[in-house]
């Protein structure tokens, strides 16, 4: 009895994991025949949960909404991600969620074993999440839309409003998800331009999904964060160099994240920025703590002199 039970607390995690699977390969996953996976998708039919099979030889199975929540199956790892994810969606830049998060961390936190919760609980003490202000505003609704277009390989189409205000309908195969910053953009290939494209989530409209499956690709580079990084500093109005002293992978480590870091010798580097203004050049040049050596944009210097003469009248 006792394998059984553990047998069926495996195939709802099987079944959690993965939008459909073939009866015969969910057989050989949990070590069953076809005949047994039946009568364990029964069991589970039976305390609730709606699996729904597919006919005929080459069927399967797939969890299907249903008109309640089931208990969900989670491993240590995935309980204590879960309850850290949604203390950090408290404090998100997701409208309408900080309060869900809160309610549902409240439940986590209540039904947790003791020694998970002290993990959970030495997160949390130890994370300060600082206030940046005002952010671009993602819709929840629309962040799980995209999650599972990208989980089950599905097309999407929505509207999208550029940087320069042009709006357009696309049609993408999407890839991944990522946070950067203080937005959400989805990678994805852009069927209409035949070519990778990252999406701001605050700039969509109306996201659907198409019903239509795709062969998957993999994204340049293998790395959808990547990718986007690399976008953003495309994407910068301003193309600014400046010429440091120090070492370039030192400064590498603290202001990759907004410009390209390049070694000219040992006691000297180039950093170059794609940037919308020139004020962010300037942040990331001062916390370098570098001598600058020279630099090839007008507006920047003017910048720093006047940086210069503020900070100096504020010593």
């Amino acid at each position: 009895m006792a394998n059984t039970s553990s047998r069926t607390l495996r195939l709802l995690s099987l079944l959690q994991t993965h939008r459909y699977w073939a009866g015969v390969e969910l057989a050989e996953r949990l070590g069953v025949s076809v005949r047994t996976l039946r009568r364990d998708v029964d069991r589970l039919r039976e305390l609730g949960y709606p699996v729904e099979a597919g006919r005929g030889v080459g069927g399967g199975y797939q969890l299907a909404p249903g008109a309640s929540l089931p208990p969900l199956v989670l491993d240590d790892e995935e309980a204590v991600a879960l309850a850290v994810g949604l203390h950090t969606a408290a404090h998100g830049s997701l409208t309408g969620l900080a309060e869900a998060s809160v309610r549902a961390l409240a439940k986590v936190i209540q039904v947790m074993p003791r020694r998970l919760r002290r993990r959970v609980e030495a997160v949390r003490s130890a994370t300060v999440t600082p206030d940046f202000g005002p952010q671009p505003a993602a819709d929840p609704e629309d962040l799980v839309l995209l999650a599972q277009a990208c989980r089950d390989d599905e097309r999407i189409g929505f509207g999208y409003r550029a940087a320069d205000g042009r709006e357009t309908e696309r049609r993408v195969d999407p890839a991944q998800l990522v946070q950067y910053g203080r937005r959400w953009y989805l990678v994805g290939y852009d069927l209409d331009r035949g070519e990778w494209r990252s999406f701001r989530l605050d700039r969509m409209r109306r996201p659907e999904r198409t019903g239509r499956r795709f062969a998957r690709r993999p994204v340049p580079g293998g790395d959808a964060a990547a990718f986007v990084e690399a976008g953003r500093r495309r994407a910068g109005r301003l193309r600014i160099r400046v010429e440091l002293a120090g070492d370039a992978a030192r400064i590498r480590d603290l202001i990759g994240v907004w410009a390209e870091v390049t070694r000219i010798d040992d006691q000297r580097c180039r950093a170059e920025f794609n940037a919308d203004a020139p004020e962010w050049a300037a942040f990331a040049v001062g916390l370098t703590g570098a001598r600058i050596l020279g630099c090839d944009s007008p507006q920047l210097r003017a910048i720093l002199r006047e940086w210069a003469v503020r900070f100096a009248e504020a010593g």
